[in-house]
């Protein structure tokens, strides 16, 4: 037999050494052994509970798919095959905007809880048609993306002269054809579309051709939080766009901290940005967001395996936070407090 690598199969090691009379000393219990079996059996029933709600949506894990574009660059399916490995893991699916399935195909495809992403267009005609669409096929609220007035500068895109596909979502209301002399045709569509001169004024408009909750993605400051909260935001999410915006813009989580404070639990806030292992959600939960948003590692998993390869990374991430929090001696999500971790500053302070 192999070394043994729990405790169980020193068990079976001792019986194999051990005479009967000798081994049944050893493990035997009262009567029935009823207690003896419960003993054991009584660990496995107190499980490490890692269920939370978002907006009064019940998930399996604070986690989220973030909204993420053109899912079809990465697998045919695009994101259907997300949609349908956030139904089976049971976590809330962000969908963008610039998405290569429509709403109704997304809608159609599975039960689950979904949000819809949005840019504010130039022609707000579409905007408004696009956002009325996702809650007539059931999307629970829309997260407004407000830190891209103007696409960031994305070298690699221009060397590679990146050509997006015909976003079907937008078929008959605009053209997603651009041509770029210059290098990347998704610069180009954006510079024609995205309105620039989005500002706070506009949150109220959007509000009001909607009923669904407004979650502004893209706070990075004190100052931002406390206005988006003024103007009636239902949540917040500290993201610097996943570092495609503005480079040497601050990484998320060390701002994360000042935007809670600011805010003191007047709505929820979330976090994106960098995600990699459970132990950077167990970190982000303790510094007071609510949930993550995972992007990058999403669409990594649906290139490699698909609708599978989405599910293996949800749980990859859900099984680590688990065994994290079971290490740190946190039974439910509540139980993860300030307490368990430390950043540099304050390491630095107490040397």
């Amino acid at each position: 037999m192999a070394e043994p690598v729990n405790v169980n199969e020193f068990q079976v090691l001792a019986r194999q050494a051990l005479p009967k009379m000798y081994y049944n000393y050893y493990t035997g219990g009262a009567e029935d052994q009823h207690t003896l079996r419960e003993n054991v059996e009584a660990f496995r029933r107190i499980t490490i509970d890692m269920s939370t709600a978002i907006l009064g949506y019940k998930t399996s894990a604070p986690i989220m798919i973030a909204p993420t574009a053109m899912h079809k660059l990465a697998h045919p399916e695009g994101e259907v095959a997300t949609a349908r490995a956030a139904a089976a893991s049971d976590v809330i699916m962000g969908l963008s905007y610039m998405s290569t399935c429509t709403v109704e195909e997304v809608t159609s495809s599975c039960n689950a809880v979904r949000f819809f992403q949005i840019y504010v267009y130039k022609r707000r005609d579409i905007t408004a048609f696009m956002v009325q669409r996702a809650e007539r096929n059931g999307f629970k609220a829309i997260i407004l993306t407000a830190d891209t007035p103007r696409l960031g500068r994305r070298e690699a895109d221009i060397k590679n002269k990146m050509v997006a596909p015909q976003l079907k979502n937008f078929e008959g209301l605009i053209s997603t054809e651009y041509v770029s002399d210059d290098g990347s045709n998704i610069e180009a569509f954006a510079a024609v579309t995205f309105d620039a001169s989005l500002c706070w004024k506009d949150i109220a408009w959007l509000k009001s051709i909607t009923n669904l909750p407004i979650l502004i993605k893209g706070v990075l400051t004190s100052e931002d939080a406390i206005k988006a909260v003024e103007v009636g935001v239902a949540g917040i999410i500290v993201s610097n766009h996943g570092a495609r915006q503005l480079d040497y813009a601050p990484a998320t989580i060390s701002v994360l901290e000042e935007v809670v404070h600011a805010i003191q639990d007047k709505v929820p806030v979330f976090f994106d940005g960098g995600v990699r292992r459970g132990t950077d959600i167990f970190k982000v939960l303790a510094l007071g967001a609510k949930a993550v948003l995972i992007g990058r590692a999403v669409v990594y998993g649906l290139a490699a395996k698909g609708e599978h390869g989405v599910k293996q990374v949800i749980e990859m991430l859900k099984n680590e936070l688990e065994l994290t929090m079971t290490l740190s001696g946190c039974c439910t999500i509540n139980d993860i407090t300030r307490s368990h971790v430390k950043t540099d500053k304050e390491i630095c302070c107490r040397m």
